[in-house]
């Protein structure tokens, strides 16, 4: 394997990991958590969701927190925004990316948002042409690119399908998401080498869960594949919601931790990232599936607070 000197990690923990919780975490405790992990080096922070707080409640502050995190030169702190409203709201508060989201699977798509993929494409058509006026880069997601909780087996083709049409709307990057965590490697390569025949590497990343532990080998197919954008949560915080007691989004301090010992660089400081793991579970009393985390605080446990 010819392994990247560096990878970027795409941090989602403070939307995607808070937005799957049963309680409401408080907006300092979110503001705190951005800012550490800021302090850790991590690049890219998706920070928050502007979707009506009707529909997700955990993320009813976006706009306090997006006022209040502490913004580091370099760091980029995109947001989730599913119409024009919830980008007008977000444009209030200084963003400058966002990102939009999808399914590679028709059955999930109606399931959840109440329309077709080629609606759903549609919905994004104006709110990433507005985007671009603004000057904003636009993120696309592309879920369920390895199996439906509703339908089963998702094909390749339809990953790619979509795929190109959110590069076509003008997505810089589109991840590429295993929603239930049901990926293994073949699987990850299939899908990765078909994106890379149609379209290359450079505006694509991987969205991965370990819902059964598949997670980090699935990295490890990406990065032999050519990907060099990874999605994780720090803690590996958010649940799988279809899988009912399971953990869920690939852990940050796992992947990093992966990534430094196969001597891949990631601009991350791993004991940094534990710490502010750490205060955030301090804080909120939350739980992480995250192996490292649990390993490296102990490890450090004279440093790092309980």
């Amino acid at each position: 394997m010819e392994l990247p000197e560096q990878v970027t990690v795409y941090e989602v923990g403070p939307r995607d990991g808070f937005q799957n919780l049963a309680r409401f975490v408080p907006t300092d405790s979110k503001v705190a958590f951005i800012d550490a992990l800021s302090a850790a080096g991590l690049p890219a922070i998706e920070a928050t969701s502007f979707v009506s707080p009707q529909w997700v409640p955990q993320l009813a502050d976006a706009h306090e927190v997006m006022q209040q995190i502490r913004r580091r030169p370099g760091v980029r702190y995109p947001v989730l925004v599913p119409n024009l409203t919830g980008l007008e709201r977000a444009v209030e508060t200084g963003v400058q990316e966002i990102a939009v989201f999808t399914a590679a699977s028709e059955t999930f798509n109606r399931r959840n948002i109440n329309a077709s993929i080629a609606e759903s494409i549609d919905r994004f058509r104006p709110v990433a042409e507005r985007a671009q006026e603004l000057g904003l880069n636009v993120r696309g997601y592309v879920s369920t690119a390895f199996g439906c909780p509703y339908q089963g087996n998702v094909e390749a083709e339809s990953v790619v399908s979509v795929t190109g049409q959110l590069l076509e709307l003008g997505c810089a990057e589109v991840s590429i998401g295993d929603t239930i965590g049901v990926a293994d490697p073949a699987q990850v390569s299939d899908v990765v080498g078909r994106l890379n025949d149609s379209f290359g590497l450079d505006g694509i990343a991987l969205h991965l869960h370990d819902t059964y532990g598949r997670g980090l080998a699935n990295v490890v197919a990406g990065l032999d594949a050519g990907v060099r954008t990874f999605d994780a949560a720090a803690g590996g915080l958010g649940g799988c919601p279809y899988a009912k007691g399971a953990s869920g989004n690939l852990s940050t301090e796992d992947l990093v931790a992966m990534l430094h010992h196969m001597g891949i660089e990631t601009g991350v400081d791993l004991g940094a990232l534990v710490a502010a793991t750490s205060a955030l579970a301090a804080s909120t009393g939350l739980r992480m599936a995250s192996r490292a985390f649990e390993a490296l605080r102990s490890r450090r446990r004279e440093l790092i607070p309980a």
